[in-house]
């Protein structure tokens, strides 16, 4: 949706309304995943302060870089986790609980995001991957956390149906706010079911730790394949998409890549996972229409303000997580990317063409099969394209 805005309001407008949608792009957007970060980095072995400093670091350099890129670019360029990337380590678990292990996986992820921005070829060929493939590969990802919150009603109802039930509500009337206030009923439940020591041994103050990477070249490549082709696939390449459909070009891809890739890697030593162009909140920002388009910039450098301010409540957050059983808090987090799993299926199977590779690729993901030492993100896309191969080389696309 392009901006269709009078050229002459091009430059008025009160700045109200670009804060307050940083504000709430922002909020919205740590609220809905910030378990998911939590839990992906608990599945692969970080203890509760290791991941709460990954969250830190994470929200700390999202947030500047968000300030820098828009400020410099003039473009409302916001910055964000990998929330596929947390699905991914979260389905990881059967992989490694050393997390050392996955610190090289993200700092590998990094350096191959960056890699991407300045080298013209492999940018191209990651936008040449079959989008059946891409598509299920993610779907394959994201299917065993969507059915938690089946799984936590069943198991924890008195915990997991009041938030599931919120949720439900408020995506009727007012879907934004719909897996924020079901983190925040979460929260309660958690509390109140811990009693009032749960946090007696949580550090709430911004704490950073250092996780020296440990390189294990099979679960390495297993981990950092996945993370690097879903946060292209499903964050950079949307993200840039969004920025395209409001009419802002040219989009500086080399300079956000590059520098997004760089800081990953920068951050990997802290806990933190990669970070990438956002898609989801940055509609929030880059489509307020109640903003000239080239003032739109200031949404996204409040968003970065807001996200530095919320990394300082990391170590909360991560304290709430440790006292939560992990099915509630992948209950949440399966809550929050059902909207991606929706998105993800139907990229999957809209060419009837390559139907029958996307569900190859999608039941070998989700399998969650571990074959010499890699997993089954890693065996998925064996398989997608072998069949690929066979089923589709040499022959034209279908019609539309």
């Amino acid at each position: 949706m392009r901006d269709d805005r009078p050229a002459g309001a091009a430059s008025g407008g009160s700045i109200a309304h670009p804060v307050l949608a940083g504000v709430v792009g922002s909020v919205t957007g740590f609220a809905s995943s910030f378990a998911l970060v939590l839990a992906g980095a608990g599945a692969v072995g970080a203890t509760t302060a290791q991941a709460a400093s990954g969250l830190l670091a994470l929200c700390v350099m999202q947030g500047a870089l968000a300030i820098v890129l828009s400020l410099t670019a003039r473009l409302p360029i916001s910055i964000a986790w990998s929330t596929p990337g947390s699905a991914v380590l979260i389905t990881a678990g059967v992989l490694t609980h050393d997390f050392g292990v996955a610190v090289a996986a993200f700092l590998v992820a990094g350096l191959l995001i960056a890699l991407t921005g300045l080298w013209p070829w492999l940018a191209r060929q990651m936008t040449r991957i079959p989008a059946p493939i891409a598509s299920a590969m993610l779907a394959g990802i994201l299917l065993p956390i969507c059915i938690s919150p089946v799984q936590a009603a069943v198991q924890l109802p008195l915990l997991a149906l009041p938030p599931i039930i919120v949720w439900l509500v408020l995506s009727r009337f007012a879907p934004r706010w719909a897996v924020p206030a079901a983190v925040a009923v979460t929260a309660v439940a958690v509390v109140v079911a811990a009693g009032p020591d749960w946090a007696a041994h949580a550090s709430f103050a911004p704490r950073i730790e250092l996780v020296a990477p440990v390189f294990a070249p099979l679960v390495v490549v297993s981990l950092a394949v996945p993370l690097y082709l879903v946060t292209m696939a499903g964050q950079n390449i949307a993200g840039f998409t969004v920025l395209r459909t409001y009419g802002y070009e040219p989009v500086p891809a080399r300079l956000i890549l590059t520098s997004t890739g760089l800081a990953s890697a920068a951050i990997s030593a802290f806990g933190a996972q990669t970070i990438n162009l956002s898609a989801l909140s940055a509609a929030i920002m880059v489509g307020d229409q109640h903003t000239p388009k080239d003032r739109r910039w200031i949404a996204t450098v409040t968003a970065g303000c807001c996200y530095i301010l919320l990394g300082l409540g990391a170590g909360v957050a991560g304290a709430l997580v440790s006292a939560s059983p992990p099915i509630l808090i992948e209950s949440v987090a399966g809550l929050a990317l059902l909207g991606a799993l929706i998105t993800a299926i139907t990229g999957a199977l809209a060419d009837p063409a390559g139907r029958l590779v996307a569900i190859g690729t999608f039941v070998t993901v989700a399998s969650g099969i571990v074959v010499a030492g890699l997993g089954s993100a890693f065996w998925g896309l064996v398989v997608g394209g072998v069949m690929w191969l066979v089923l589709r080389a040499g022959r034209r696309p279908s019609p539309a």
